[in-house]
C-alpha cells in the first residue's frame, strides 16, 4: 500500500514558524524561549526572532518578557473561516430553492476588507449570463449590490474612508464613482433593505441583494441574483428577501 509522506514546506523559515506555533497551542499557558527552543530545536536566537515577527502581526503574544502564547490574530481568523463555513453550510439548500425560481446565478458573498468575495453560488447554463463569478473571485464593495448592503451599514466616516482608499474606481459608464452619489445610494439601501447593482460590475448585469445576519444581529453575508438587465424581474425581490431571512433564521437571527 503506498501512503504519502508528510509534506514540509519549500521555505525554511515557513517550516519553523510552523513548528513554533504547533508548539505554542499544544501548551495551555504561556511558553518560555527556553522550552519553546527545547521543544522545536530551534536555537534561541532564531526562535526569538522569528517569535518577534509573529507579535508584530498579532499572531503571537507576549505576556511577560521572555515567554509566548498564541495571539488574537489566529482567533480572528478562525472565527471568519468559521463563520464562512456556517453560513455556507446554512445557505445551500435555499440558494438552490431560488435558483430554481430564477433560473439565474445565486451568490453567496461576504466582505473582506474593502471587497466582497464570493464563497458559492448556484448557477446553470440556462440563465444566458455571460459572465458569472468564480467562487473566491472578488469585487469592490461600491459596485455590487451586496457590497452595498455592507456600506450601508457603516458610518458616515467609515465610508468616506473607504472612498479615499478606493478612489472609488469604476468599472463601467454607470459605475458610482462619487462619494455624494454613494451616500445617496446607501441611504436608499438603509430606507428598503435591499441593494441593487444597475450594470454597475458588468455592463448587461443587474443584480439584487438581502442582507443574511448571525444570531448576534451582525451582517454576515449577502444573498444576490445577478440576470442580463432585461430579464431580472422584480417579483423576484421578495423571494430573495424571504431566502435571506430563512438563512438567516437558521444561523440564529431572531430579528
Amino acid at each position: 500500500m503506498n501512503t504519502k509522506a508528510p509534506q514540509t514546506p519549500a521555505i525554511q523559515v515557513l517550516e519553523r514558524t510552523f513548528s513554533l506555533l504547533e508548539t505554542l497551542a499544544a501548551q495551555p499557558e504561556s511558553v518560555s524561549l527556553k522550552e519553546i527552543s527545547e521543544r522545536t530545536g530551534l536555537h534561541p536566537s532564531t526562535a526569538h526572532r522569528i517569535l518577534n515577527d509573529l507579535a508584530i502581526g498579532r499572531f503571537v503574544d507576549r505576556p511577560q518578557a521572555g515567554s509566548y502564547r498564541l495571539g488574537m490574530r489566529l482567533l480572528e481568523l478562525g472565527n471568519l473561516v468559521k463563520a464562512r463555513l456556517d453560513v455556507r453550510d446554512a445557505a445551500l439548500g435555499p440558494m438552490r430553492e431560488l435558483h430554481k425560481v430564477t433560473h439565474q446565478p445565486v451568490n453567496l458573498s461576504m466582505r473582506q476588507g474593502d471587497e466582497i468575495v464570493y464563497i458559492e453560488r448556484s448557477y446553470s447554463e440556462r440563465s444566458g449570463m455571460q459572465v458569472v463569478r468564480a467562487i473566491g473571485g472578488r469585487a469592490p464593495l461600491h459596485l455590487t449590490s451586496v457590497g452595498k448592503l455592507f456600506l450601508a451599514h457603516d458610518d458616515p466616516a467609515r465610508v468616506r474612508a473607504y472612498a479615499t482608499r478606493t478612489g472609488l474606481t469604476g468599472h463601467t459608464r454607470n459605475s458610482i464613482t462619487d462619494v455624494a452619489r454613494l451616500e445617496r445610494e446607501l441611504a436608499t439601501v438603509r430606507a428598503t433593505g435591499n441593494a441593487r447593482d444597475d450594470e454597475e460590475l458588468e455592463l448587461g448585469v443587474r443584480c439584487m441583494a438581502c442582507g443574511i445576519y448571525d444570531d448576534q444581529g451582525k451582517l454576515l453575508a449577502g444573498l444576490s441574483v445577478s440576470a442580463p438587465a432585461d430579464r431580472l424581474e422584480e417579483s423576484w425581490l421578495e423571494r430573495v428577501k424571504s431566502t435571506a431571512a430563512q438563512i438567516s433564521a437558521a444561523l440564529g437571527y431572531r430579528g
